[in-house]
């Protein structure tokens, strides 16, 4: 069954969201994200994508302390991405309580570096964004635009023992109109083997089974819940069904 992962994006120590990636458009949903966490958890939750949007804007990690209260008060598996740039940072937030580290910039603008970490570390640490605009990859917090196909992205980083990524159709982030249904099944079509999350556009219920019969393994949801297009309690239904 594919697995629910709600997202908590921080912007000085708050969870917020953007829409389309512009830090212009925001709104703040909670001032606790470690509350949101907790809630989380509570309705059945076993992973959490937490996302400094301050680090990937300044391209350094600045909200280290949000996942160590988070990693402290629940027992989630998180995923935590923004701003890590140095093997520092990586070891740092996995000594704060991250499962995994999110890298998405660093793979496609540094190959050479995320290859060392890989030797350093193996791939299993990592789960690695394909963050995509018109088909090619978007950097730094959706803030710079590439030329490499994300398809081409992908693959590089799949020969390289990488097999873990989530997919996020910018145009379609924080907007509630439905995920970017085409682009997950070219990709599942494309590279076999591939563990893809879809991320940015789900909506309802029905998104989340789409996304299930194209094959992905899980969902990451945002705004649908922030908006309450999903429930708490629906989730801790669909998750109680899981068991």
């Amino acid at each position: 069954m594919i697995e629910i992962i709600p997202a908590i994006d921080i912007i000085d120590g708050k969870c917020v969201r953007l829409t389309e990636g512009d830090y212009q458009r925001m709104t703040v949903y909670n001032s606790d994200p470690v509350a949101v966490a907790s809630q989380f958890e509570q309705a059945g939750v076993r992973r959490l994508h937490l996302v400094d949007l301050d680090g990937a804007k300044a391209g350094t990690v600045k909200n280290l302390a949000v996942l160590e209260r988070i990693a402290a008060a629940t027992k989630l598996i998180i995923d935590f991405g923004g701003g890590v740039k140095t093997e520092t940072e990586m070891n740092s937030v996995l000594s704060a309580g991250a499962s995994f580290v999110t890298v998405g910039s660093l793979a496609a603008k540094s190959p050479e570096v995320f290859e060392m970490w890989l030797a350093n570390s193996g791939a299993d640490n990592f789960f690695i964004g394909a963050d995509v605009r018109a088909g090619k990859i978007a950097v730094s917090g959706w803030l710079e635009q590439t030329d490499i196909e994300v398809v081409e992205f992908i693959r590089d980083l799949m020969n390289k023992r990488v097999h873990y990524f989530f997919c996020t159709d910018i145009s379609k982030d924080g907007k509630l109109e439905g995920p970017s249904e085409e682009l997950y099944r070219m990709i599942i079509a494309r590279c076999p083997g591939i563990r893809l999350v879809a991320s940015g556009g789900i909506s309802n219920w029905e998104d989340i089974y789409c996304m299930e019969k194209l094959g992905c393994e899980g969902v990451i949801i945002g705004k649908a819940f922030y908006e309450n297009r999903i429930s708490i309690k629906e989730i801790e239904k669909f998750n109680l069904n899981a068991l």
